[in-house]
C-alpha cells in the first residue's frame, strides 16, 4: 500500500510508494509521523510543482468488519478492514442489565415504577449500533486529513428486501433489474455462512435450493431457500426435507431454525445505513451510493477474491481496477478503556480494583509497543498491544497471540493509544 504524504502545513499531498517514501527519509527530506496508517511529513517549507490529483474513499459498511479503500484513477492505492465492536458491547450491556435488574430486585423490590414519560430523542440508535457509525466517520475524516480526497462513495442498500420477500411483486410496484440475482445470491451466502446447508461443504460451487421443493407447494420466499452444493441438492431433488435428512434429526432442526431466522447482520447494516450517510454528508463531500448487487456484479466480473476491503473498492459505478498490494492495514476496535472502578465476578460482586493511575513506566494500556527481549525464556522481538500492570511487568498481544510478563525495560512505543490495534 502506499505512503500518506503531509507537507510542512501537514496539507495532504499525493501518497507515493514506500520506494519513494524510503529515499525521501534516507535523504532527511521526510520523517515519519504516524506508524498506522504510515505516514511522513516533507520537512521543506515549500514543495515546489506539486499538483495533487482526485481520489474517492469507497466504504463497504458490514456488521462486523467493514471495508475501505482509496481509488485513484482506477488504481486502489490503499486499503484497509476496520472491525468493530458492537457485539461485544451489546454483551456487555446485557450483562450489565441483568445485573442491575438483579441488585434492583433484591434491594428495592417494593419501588414504586417510574412514571412512563421518557423519550428517547429522534434519530437515535443503539449504542452497539452508533459504535459502528462512529468507527467509520472517525477513519473517514482521519483519511481526510491525510490524503487529499475529492469524493465518497457508500454501499448504502445491501439487499433489495422488497423482492426477496415478495417475489410476486411486478410491473409498477417494482421492475425487476439485472442485480437481482446478485442481492439474493448475496444475502443467502450470508445467512448461511458460505457453506452447504445440509453437509456444510465450502470453497465448492453452492446452489440456490428450496427447502420445501416448489413440487410440493413450496414458495420462492427467502425463508423456504437455502444454499447447498451440488451433490446435496441433486441428491435431495424433490424430496421433502423431513425425509431427506430422516436419519440426521440435529441437522433437520438446524436448517430449519436457520430458514426462518432473519440475518442479524443484514439487519445491523440496515439500521445504521442511512445514519451513517447522513454523518458523511457532513464531511461536506460529495457522495457516490450504490448497492451490494452491484458491488458483487463489479468484483465477480473482474475475477476479484471476496475480501471486504476488494469489495469496498468495487462500490458504486467501477471499470476495470488496478489493484497494487493485496495486503490491507487490518484494524480492529478497541474502544478506550471503563470507567469501573472495581471488576465483578459473573454474580456481580466485587472481585478486584482497578489502580486510578493510566500511566505506568510512561506507558498506557492501548499503546503499541515494540519489546526486545535479550534474555530469559522470551528472548526474541515481539509488536503488539501493551496492557499495563502496576509492577512494571506487562502483557503484549501480538499476531501470534497473548505474551505475558514482559518487563517495560524491554518495550518501546511506536504507536500511541487511539482506541484501535492493527496488523497486516
Amino acid at each position: 500500500m502506499r505512503v500518506f504524504v503531509l507537507d510542512k502545513n501537514r496539507k495532504p499531498l499525493d501518497p507515493c510508494k514506500p520506494a519513494r517514501a524510503r529515499i525521501l527519509l534516507k535523504q532527511g527530506k521526510a520523517r515519519v509521523i504516524k506508524r498506522y496508517p504510515f505516514t511522513i511529513i516533507i520537512q521543506e517549507k515549500e514543495v515546489k510543482n506539486c499538483v495533487t490529483h482526485k481520489h474517492q474513499l469507497k466504504i463497504d459498511p458490514g456488521a462486523k468488519t467493514t471495508g475501505l479503500a482509496i481509488v485513484q484513477d482506477n488504481q486502489v492505492i490503499w486499503g484497509a478492514e476496520l472491525t468493530h465492536r458492537g457485539f461485544q458491547i451489546k454483551d456487555a450491556l446485557t450483562s450489565r442489565r441483568q445485573l442491575r435488574r438483579s441488585r434492583r430486585n433484591r434491594k428495592t423490590r417494593y419501588r414504586k415504577p417510574r412514571f412512563l414519560n421518557r423519550k428517547r430523542p429522534e434519530g437515535w440508535l443503539a449504542p452497539s449500533l452508533m459504535s459502528r457509525v462512529h468507527n467509520i466517520l472517525t477513519w473517514t475524516k482521519k483519511l481526510i486529513k491525510l490524503c487529499p480526497i475529492t469524493g465518497i462513495s457508500q454501499e448504502l442498500v445491501r439487499f433489495d428486501t422488497q423482492k426477496m420477500e415478495n417475489p410476486e411483486i411486478s410491473s409498477v410496484e417494482y421492475q425487476q433489474g439485472t442485480l437481482y440475482g446478485y442481492e439474493l445470491r448475496e444475502y443467502l451466502l450470508e445467512k448461511w455462512n458460505r457453506k452447504c446447508a445440509y453437509c456444510g461443504a465450502a470453497n465448492t460451487r453452492l446452489e440456490i435450493e428450496h427447502i420445501k421443493p416448489l413440487a410440493k407447494g413450496g414458495s420462492n420466499r427467502v425463508s423456504n431457500l437455502a444454499i447447498a452444493c451440488y451433490k446435496c441438492n441433486q441428491t435431495k431433488g424433490a424430496q421433502e426435507i423431513e425425509q431427506f435428512l430422516s436419519g440426521k434429526p440435529s441437522i433437520l432442526k438446524r436448517v430449519l431454525a436457520q430458514g426462518k431466522k432473519p440475518l442479524a447482520d443484514a439487519a445491523a447494516v440496515n439500521s445504521t445505513r442511512w445514519k451513517l450517510y447522513e454523518e458523511l454528508k457532513s464531511t461536506g463531500l460529495p457522495i457516490e451510493t450504490g448497492s451490494g448487487g452491484l458491488t458483487k456484479y463489479n468484483r465477480c466480473r473482474q475475477n476479484l477474491p471476496k475480501t471486504h476491503w476488494l469489495d469496498a473498492a468495487n462500490v458504486g459505478q467501477v471499470d476495470n481496477l488496478h489493484i497494487e498490494d493485496f495486503q490491507p492495514l487490518l484494524i480492529t476496535a478497541k474502544g478506550h478503556g471503563t470507567r469501573q472502578m472495581c471488576r465483578t465476578d459473573k454474580f456481580g460482586f466485587p472481585s478486584r480494583y482497578v489502580t486510578r493511575l493510566k500511566f505506568v513506566k510512561g506507558f498506557q494500556t492501548g499503546d503499541i509497543v515494540k519489546a526486545i527481549v535479550t534474555k530469559g525464556n522470551k528472548i526474541g522481538t515481539y509488536t503488539g498491544r501493551v496492557a499495563i500492570r502496576q509492577t512494571g511487568s506487562f502483557n503484549i498481544s501480538t499476531k501470534n497471540g497473548l505474551l505475558q510478563g514482559i518487563s517495560h525495560k524491554y518495550c518501546s512505543t511506536v504507536h500511541n493509544k487511539d482506541g484501535y490495534s492493527y496488523s497486516f
